[in-house]
């Protein structure tokens, strides 16, 4: 017990002894500085000095720019910039995949290659073909008064107007004789109608011109996009006044043709009829 008390107070007189640190001119031995110290006052002066400089530090990197020189720390603006350009990148892969499903549709209007099997006869959107057993096609009995309550009513309704599919009224691009019809199953999108020389072709409706260039196979072909989805198609015309990214107005003419012109009408990348929007004679 002795011992260790008698320990205690060695180790307790080292720490408080006190010394004195000193400065001396080499060559006189002048004493410039002096102070007192002891093992306690520089323990407890390093401690101090310790905690200082490691609360300045986590206070440089947590909340001022500083941080941004330390290596493995990002910048706030480069921060910034990545989340902007991670939106922007996501904008324009979007971008990118309508962009590539209006071309399909594009390349669809000039090649013609539609798979027709599964277009449905009452919608122009392509759907897939169910087959249906004669018990499903039968009518329940809820349906069948409803059928009939319809009937009675539309048959003396006087103010009775049709909806058609396309939603907008179709200019005549020429008039003249249709020679060859348009027949879907052979994919022969186009009419062709005969006409007198330096005929105007017109837009059936006000729209964006997409392409105005000659082709071997069809002369010049001028093709126009409108609203609803909806894209005419000018083929075999002499000579073209419009270029690609001009606007159109409905009626107004995109070029002269002699003989004979193609006309095609597509709808969201599918050919539709002309002859049932539109009256070439």
């Amino acid at each position: 017990m002795c011992a260790k008390r008698l320990k205690k107070q060695i180790i307790r007189k080292k720490l408080f002894n006190k010394n004195r640190l000193v400065i001396l001119n080499e060559d006189t031995f002048e004493e410039i500085f002096s102070l007192r110290l002891n093992l306690m006052n520089v323990f407890v002066w390093l401690t101090s000095i310790s905690i200082v400089m490691i609360a300045l530090t986590t206070y440089i990197i947590a909340f001022t720019p500083l941080r941004e020189y330390i290596p493995g720390y990002a910048s706030t603006g480069l921060k910034k910039q990545a989340t902007l350009n991670a939106i922007k990148s996501d904008s324009l892969v979007k971008v990118l995949e309508e962009n590539k499903a209006y071309m399909a549709n594009i390349n669809k209007v000039l090649t013609g290659n539609l798979e027709h099997t599964k277009l449905s006869r009452d919608s122009i959107v392509a759907g897939e073909q169910a087959t249906l057993t004669d018990a499903e096609m039968k009518p329940s009995s809820a349906d069948a008064k409803l059928r009939e309550q319809v009937a009675k009513e539309d048959k003396y309704n006087l103010f009775e107007k049709a909806q058609p599919r396309v939603n907008q009224v179709l200019f005549a691009p020429v008039n003249g004789h249709i020679t060859k019809a348009y027949n879907a199953n052979k994919r022969e999108y186009a009419i062709e109608v005969a006409i007198a020389k330096d005929t105007p072709v017109k837009a059936i409706a006000a729209g964006t011109v997409l392409m105005a260039e000659w082709t071997p196979a069809n002369g010049n072909v001028v093709m126009v996009r409108h609203n609803d989805g909806i894209i005419s198609v000018y083929k075999k015309v002499d000579s073209v006044n419009k270029q690609q990214g001009d606007i159109v107005r409905s009626g107004e003419v995109l070029g002269l043709a002699d003989a004979q012109v193609l006309f095609e009408l597509w709808k969201d990348g599918y050919p539709i009829n002309p002859t049932q929007f539109i009256d070439f004679e």
